[in-house]
C-alpha cells in the first residue's frame, strides 16, 4: 500500500477545523501542533503535538522526523510565520521569509506601500520612549494599533490628544516587539479582499462586507459575501489588492486583504495577511458564497500540487456570518433562528459567557452563527 502523504498544520483553534477535515477527505494524514487547551483539532487530527504555535525550531525538528509533505494554517497571523519558516527550511511550497517578514508587521508593511505607491494610511511608529509632544502634528482622529497582533487587541481610535500616551502604552504592551502605530483613521465602508495566488498569479475570489462595534476598538461583529458593490468597485479593489500583494511579495496560497473604501470610491489598504481571513471567511464563507473550494486549493498548493487556473467561481448565494459579544448580537441571532430557522447553516452560542457592553478583543464573543442573507 503506498504511503499517505503528510501535511502539517499550525494551530488547533476552531478556525482550523476546516483544514484537519479538508486534508483528511484527500486522503492526506493530519499533524497538528499547538499548545495543549483541549482545542478542536486536538482530537480531529491524526497525530497532534503539544507544542506552541510559536517554537518553531522544535516544530521543524518533529516536521522533519515526520516527513511532512507540506504545512499550513488557517486565519493566523501568528501561525504563518512557522508555516513559511519550516517551508522555507524544507523546501516546501509558501511564501519567502521577506514576504513573511513585511506581512507580518504592520509598520514593514506600511513602509512598503510607501515605497510602491501603494494607498495606504499614513503612520508614525512609536514605542514606550516616545515622548507624544514630540510628535509631528497628527490631524485627528487616529488610529493608535500595536504594529505585530490579530484580534483588535491593543487597539484604539482617539478624537483629540487626550489620551494618546496611554493609548500607545496599552498598544505596545500588547505587542510581542514592544512597538505600536500612530496613524491616520481612514474613513469609509470596510471590506475584506479573498485571494487565492499560485506562484505569483493572484486570483480575486469574493469581496466581504465588513461590520465592526467602531469606535474605539472597532471589534468585528459579522461578515456578508458578496458585498453588495458595483462591478466597477469591485475591478478597482482588484487592481489595487493584485498590486498590493505583489508588494509584499505573498506568492502561493490564500490571502486577506482588509481596505477602506470612502464615499468618493477612494480606497486605503489597512492591512494584509498572507493567510485565509479567518472569522470563517475563509474556511466556510467563500465556498458557501461561490461554491470554489477554497480550503481544498490551499491545501493543494501547500503541498506542491496544481491548481485549475483561473479558479471557477459563481454567485452561489448570498451567505453571512455574526458574532455574539453584545446584547444586540444575541438578540439579532434569536430574531433570525426565530424568522428564518432554516437559515442557519451553522451556530455555536456559549450562553454562559457574560455579553460584554464594550468588548476589546474578539476573544470576548459567545459564540457565532453561519446563515444565508434573507432579503
Amino acid at each position: 500500500m503506498e504511503a499517505k502523504r503528510k501535511i502539517a498544520i499550525i494551530g488547533a483553534s476552531l478556525f482550523q477545523e476546516a483544514l484537519i477535515l479538508k486534508a483528511s477527505e484527500m486522503g492526506i494524514e493530519t499533524h497538528v501542533f499547538a499548545w495543549k487547551t483541549g482545542d478542536i483539532g486536538e482530537s480531529l487530527a491524526d497525530y497532534f503535538y503539544p507544542i506552541s504555535t510559536r517554537e518553531k525550531d522544535k516544530i521543524l525538528a518533529r516536521c522533519r522526523e515526520i516527513g511532512i509533505d507540506g504545512i499550513i494554517s488557517i486565519g493566523s497571523d501568528l501561525a504563518m510565520d512557522a508555516v513559511n519558516y519550516i517551508a522555507d527550511k524544507m523546501g516546501l511550497v509558501g511564501n519567502s521569509l521577506e514576504a513573511t517578514r513585511i506581512s507580518m508587521n504592520k509598520h514593514w508593511m506600511r513602509e512598503a506601500f510607501a515605497a510602491n505607491g501603494d494607498p495606504s494610511p499614513k503612520s508614525i511608529l512609536v514605542d514606550m520612549d516616545t515622548d507624544v509632544s514630540e510628535l509631528p502634528p497628527l490631524e485627528y482622529p487616529i488610529i493608535v494599533k500595536p504594529t505585530d497582533r490579530s484580534g483588535s487587541r491593543g487597539v484604539n481610535k482617539l478624537e483629540s490628544p487626550e489620551g494618546l500616551a496611554r493609548a500607545i502604552a496599552a498598544a505596545v504592551q500588547e505587542s510581542f516587539e514592544k512597538k505600536a502605530l500612530v496613524e491616520e483613521f481612514a474613513t469609509g465602508d470596510e471590506y475584506s479582499v479573498e485571494y487565492i495566488s499560485y506562484h505569483g498569479r493572484h486570483y480575486m475570489l469574493t469581496v466581504t462586507q465588513k461590520f465592526t462595534t467602531g469606535a474605539p476598538h472597532f471589534i468585528e461583529t459579522g461578515h456578508i459575501q458578496p458585498a453588495p458593490i458595483s462591478d466597477e468597485l469591485k475591478e478597482k479593489i482588484r487592481k489595487v489588492a493584485d498590486h498590493a500583494l505583489d508588494t509584499l511579495k505573498l506568492e502561493n496560497g490564500a490571502a486577506h486583504v482588509e481596505l477602506k473604501v470612502d464615499a468618493k470610491g477612494n480606497i486605503k489598504l489597512i492591512e494584509i495577511g498572507g493567510r485565509m481571513g479567518g472569522d470563517f471567511i475563509g474556511s466556510d464563507l467563500v465556498q458557501l458564497s461561490t461554491g470554489y473550494d477554497f480550503v481544498g486549493a490551499v491545501v493543494s498548493i501547500a503541498m506542491g500540487d496544481a491548481i485549475e487556473e483561473p479558479p471557477v467561481v459563481r454567485d452561489v448565494r448570498k451567505v453571512g456570518v455574526g458574532f455574539i459579544t453584545q446584547k444586540a448580537d444575541l438578540e439579532q441571532y434569536s430574531k433570525i433562528k426565530r424568522k428564518h430557522p432554516d437559515s442557519i447553516i451553522k451556530d455555536k452560542v456559549d450562553r454562559r459567557i457574560i455579553l460584554k457592553d464594550d468588548p476589546t478583543n474578539i476573544y470576548e464573543r459567545c459564540g457565532y452563527y453561519i446563515y444565508e442573507v434573507r432579503e
